[in-house]
């Protein structure tokens, strides 16, 4: 039975409007972004009549953005590669093993992500900054705290997913190796994680996604040397005056690890989380 003569019409119009809706905006921070301030800040103009790339160079002298960048690598990234380390056994004794209260740590694993972050904001501070106080460690304020409040919202997702995704592994696999003389460990790490590659990529980009962009748990639990870029953007805009061509400008630099971090795995995430999602 074919469709209505209207359904591809309609399918059109549809389309062209998301993609309007994407990339007008998109336009509107570069064309401000290339605009100087004094064009940004007067009346609108769909075609810039002054084009200059100042801002891109000065939106590392307003700020410390070079600064603000590195912790957010290194958040982030740390953040990212810790989840996948420490998913991948979890997910794979889930997967694999039998041991008491293994369907009530799935359950309480899966009920975190119930909650609204901002809950576990104050509890959080309170418990950083009485470890600090008691042993020393200091991790309010220190790039350590925010991995491991990171940690807390990406970890759960991330145990879930892969276990479901290697739950979609032949468990055969497992024992042809263990034939060969390996364990269980050996197993893991050279039959089910090159398997599990997809869903590995997969839950890699959303920890460092997630670490990435985030802004209300930064804000608390950092200072003016553990800055991250998502915070920090915020101080292109002063008391008596608001650099906006340089705000446009910064946000493409931010977005650029993400975006091609997204572009060179694409495959790899739609086939970890189509994989991931359903056992």
């Amino acid at each position: 039975m074919s469709e209505p003569r209207w359904v591809p019409w309609a399918r059109r119009i549809v389309l062209g409007f998301l993609t309007l809706f994407t990339l007008v905006p998109l336009y509107a921070m570069v064309s401000s972004s290339l605009k100087p301030l004094g064009d940004v800040q007067g009346k609108w103009e769909w075609i810039p009549t002054t084009l200059t790339i100042q801002p891109f160079f000065d939106i590392w002298e307003t700020i410390p953005l070079a600064d603000y960048f590195v912790n957010s690598l290194v958040i982030s990234g740390s953040a990212a590669i810790l989840s996948v380390v420490i998913a991948i056994f979890a997910a794979y004794a889930l997967s694999r093993f039998r041991f008491r209260g293994k369907n009530f740590f799935k359950l309480t694993v899966l009920s975190t992500q119930m909650f609204p972050g901002i809950l576990f904001l104050l509890p959080l501070f309170l418990i950083f900054v009485n470890i600090g106080n008691t042993t020393g460690i200091v991790l309010y304020g220190s790039r350590l705290g925010l991995i491991i409040t990171y940690l807390t919202f990406s970890l759960p997702f991330a145990i879930w997913m892969l276990a479901g995704y290697i739950d979609s592994i032949p468990k055969e696999l497992d024992e042809a190796a263990m034939v060969d003389g390996t364990g269980p460990l050996g197993a893991l790490i050279r039959v089910v994680v090159p398997a599990a590659m997809p869903g590995v990529v997969a839950v890699g980009i959303y920890s460092f996604m997630t670490a990435w962009g985030e802004v209300l748990f930064a804000s608390v639990m950092t200072d003016s040397g553990t800055r991250t870029l998502a915070v920090g953007l915020q101080e292109y805009s002063t008391q008596v005056q608001v650099y906006w061509n340089q705000v446009m400008a910064a946000s493409l630099i931010v977005s650029v690890p993400v975006v091609a971090g997204f572009l060179l795995l694409q495959r790899y995430l739609v086939a970890g989380l189509t994989a991931g999602a359903v056992k």
